[in-house]
């Protein structure tokens, strides 16, 4: 599972991780820390002790375990509190017991942004454009997730990269993070945020348009269904999910809420893969944060089953779920005597990609999080998109059992013989090599590149790029185009041990063979900066003659296809001006959000804010001059 699992759940635990390198950084560039002797953290450890605890400490009745409250903004608990899903709860409590229980549970000021000024559209600027349906399907720009755009659709090439200059730039407030990839259309931006506010944006100014506030953080990215440019009668839908496991449709023209489901019963739910959308069916990616959950003391590890969840797109009605997992059973106790299940994870956290031509769909798995390991774990699976039935899956890594206890050994739940944590993060892709063969393709953070058929799954052959470690190799996102993939490489955490050095870049293979035909390693330029590090973890995207990549340190570069020189560089960590007037500053580039291009405009996501990399918070809109 992600990284950023471990260090909310170390966080919380209040134990030292053994590498400085993954130490929790959780102040933003808005708000100060609050102090541990800060007498409102005080006050809300005392609310959150005698009100909330029984139930979120333990996971029951549903409730996110505590370490999914902590990601999220005091804004965005304070609201669940007032008009969300805790309204009942929070009503047995004080205006100031609901503010001091956020606090407390953030570690952040709930006043620090609360009064951030809309910069509401007008007239001229607020209406949806009937005649502008999304140019891109989802996540991955198509249904096959190659992330890469035509070039006379990017509008963006070699002879005119230079000339990007900034048209406007928006700050998201009550947020240290961007990871919600947006999309267009109507005439509108469309994406999530840390405060859990889903926002359309008038794209040729920036301002808002419409706001609809999730009850937590929108990682995934926005997918919306399309129509026929001019139909009056298109009623389209924007889909999304949360960082607490909901799944969400809303009108696309006013941002009202149409349908929300949660994916799953399990209290530690969670959405970081974006929903793929096709045909009338919405493909959900299950994942969760019980990974992390298994390093509090006394924890019974663990009993989450990693699934794709199908739902008709219009009424959010479930068709069929399709498990990666047995259902986990007692197994022998740990050796404190606290009872242990599995087998258990194997969480989806990418998007899957859509292969129309086979009917089928293709996932990338994460590892089991106790014993025993199964076959579905790091693995690439393929699926009837009518029924979910496996039709084939290929297990990169086999035996890798692992969870946060192995890192915060506050108990017994690490497994035994635990596995390297080399979850397949980033998406799986269908392309085309130049001979017409079709290939499925994915990056995993062992830092190799895998390509295995797509009828049989049969393996075709594998290129290592990077070091690999629960922290590096392939994260979120690789892009194909033209008969090549490329490929970001994190590697943020050198092992002394390894036997392939540390790469951190951006390298580019052969689609056919796997063979290297050029690499852009990282370039030293933090020089002790905080939150900056080397490597590309993020999504990443392409069009025939460039790749856009954005850095975990903050820079935002683009490199020639063919051969891998650097045309373009912004670095992103500075203060921008913004059309709402929000203070923003952009930080390390990671996540799921990768570049979008479109019409000779670069729509860049920036900042993260957390495993140690930048926070930030604006959204930046290019434009060829």
């Amino acid at each position: 599972m992600q990284r950023i699992v471990l260090l909310i759940a170390a966080s919380l635990s209040m134990l030292a991780l053994p590498h400085p390198a993954l130490a929790v950084d959780k102040e933003d560039a808005a708000a100060k820390l609050i102090r541990k002797d800060d007498p409102r953290f005080a006050a809300g450890a005392k609310v959150y002790a005698e009100n909330c605890a029984a139930c979120h400490n333990a996971g029951l009745n549903k409730a996110p375990p505590r370490m999914m409250l902590q990601d999220m903004t005091p804004q965005a608990i304070h609201r669940a509190l007032t008009q969300g899903a805790m309204r009942a709860q929070g009503a047995a409590l004080s205006a100031n017991d609901r503010i001091d229980v956020a606090e407390f549970l953030t570690s952040r000021p709930y006043s620090a942004l609360t009064a951030a000024p809309l910069n509401r559209c007008d007239a001229a600027h607020s209406a949806f454009d009937r005649s502008a349906p999304p140019p891109f399907s989802g996540w991955g720009l198509d249904p096959a997730s190659t992330h890469s755009v035509a070039s006379k659709d990017a509008g963006i090439d070699k002879t005119n990269v230079r000339r990007l200059k900034l048209k406007w730039a928006y700050g998201f407030p009550d947020s240290q993070r961007v990871r919600s990839q947006p999309a267009l259309a109507g005439g509108a931006i469309i994406m999530g945020s840390h405060s859990g506010a889903v926002t359309a944006l008038d794209h040729a100014t920036g301002c808002l348009r419409w706001q609809f506030n999730a009850e937590a953080e929108v990682r995934t990215g926005i997918v919306i269904s399309p129509w026929k440019a001019g139909d009056r009668k298109a009623k389209p839908l924007v889909y999304f999910g949360d960082l607490v496991g909901n799944a969400y449709a809303l009108n696309a023209a006013t941002g009202a809420l149409v349908w929300k489901v949660s994916a799953d019963s399990h209290p530690a739910t969670t959405l970081t893969g974006t929903p793929s959308l096709h045909q009338g069916i919405l493909y959900v990616p299950v994942s969760s944060l019980e990974e992390a959950s298994a390093a509090a003391p006394g924890y019974s590890c663990c009993n989450f089953r990693g699934s794709v969840l199908a739902l008709n797109a219009r009424s959010g009605k479930a068709l069929w779920r399709s498990w990666l997992v047995d259902e986990p059973i007692v197994q022998a106790p740990a050796k404190d005597g606290t009872e242990q299940l599995g087998p258990s994870g194997v969480a989806v956290w990418n998007s899957p990609a859509i292969d129309v031509k086979r009917g089928q769909l293709y996932v990338a798995t994460g590892d089991n999080y106790s014993n025993p390991a199964t076959s579905l774990s790091d693995a690439i699976v393929a699926m009837d998109l009518k029924t979910g039935r496996i039709k084939w899956a290929w297990q990169a890594t086999a035996g890798d059992a692992w969870n946060v206890a192995c890192y915060v050994r506050a108990n017994d739940a690490c497994p035994e013989n635990a596995g390297p944590d080399y979850d397949f993060g980033a998406g799986a892709i269908l392309a085309a090599d130049k001979a017409g063969r079709e290939i499925v393709l994915a990056g995993q953070k062992s830092g190799i590149v895998y390509a295995v058929d797509p009828d049989s799954g049969k393996p075709l052959w594998q290129t290592r790029l990077g070091q690999g470690s629960a922290s590096g190799g392939v994260h979120f996102g690789m892009a194909t185009s033209a008969g090549r993939i490329y490929v970001p490489i994190s590697d943020m955490v050198a092992d002394p041990a390894g036997q392939f050095p540390a790469s951190p870049g951006v390298y580019a293979l052969d689609l056919a063979s796997g063979a290297k035909l050029w690499g852009a390693p990282s370039p030293v330029v933090c020089k002790g900066q905080r939150g900056c590090v080397p490597g590309y973890a993020g999504a990443i995207t392409a069009t025939p003659e460039l790749v856009f990549a954005g850095s975990d340190d903050a820079h935002m570069r683009i490199f020639d296809a063919d051969t891998g020189a650097l045309l373009w560089d912004l670095d992103t960590a500075q203060d921008f001006a913004t059309v709402n007037k929000v203070p923003a500053r952009g930080g390390s580039i990671s996540g799921g959000a990768g570049p979008i291009l479109w019409q000779g405009q670069l729509i860049i996501s920036s900042g993260y804010g957390f495993a140690s990399k930048g926070a930030g918070n604006v959204l930046l809109v290019y434009e060829v001059e």
